[in-house]
């Protein structure tokens, strides 16, 4: 199985148990000053766990477009040295 078939395959068992797809956000967050890149799944819908906006949905999923270059979750050391880190990713 490669990335595409991994994607579509999680993507189309969420769709079809009633969840919305909702495409990637830019990977430069256009109305967040708090972040540089978008690096979690959840960010696109800051707004909602906020209470500041709603959506048509109640159940969501994406393939979201990620880099990570520090933080919490950083192990940017890692990245080159084994086939599995990356700064750029996407979060299912």
């Amino acid at each position: 199985m490669n990335t595409q078939q991994l994607r579509s395959a999680f993507i189309d068992y969420f769709k079809k148990n009633s969840h919305q797809e909702v495409a990637s956000s830019s990977l430069i967050p256009q109305n967040d000053p708090t972040l540089l890149f978008n690096n979690a799944g959840m960010n696109q819908f800051k707004n909602v766990f906020l209470g500041i906006e709603s959506r048509d949905y109640q159940r969501a999923v994406s393939a979201q477009k990620c880099v990570r270059a520090g933080g919490k979750h950083n192990d940017l050391e890692n990245v080159g040295f084994t086939s599995r880190h990356h700064t750029f990713f996407e979060m299912l």
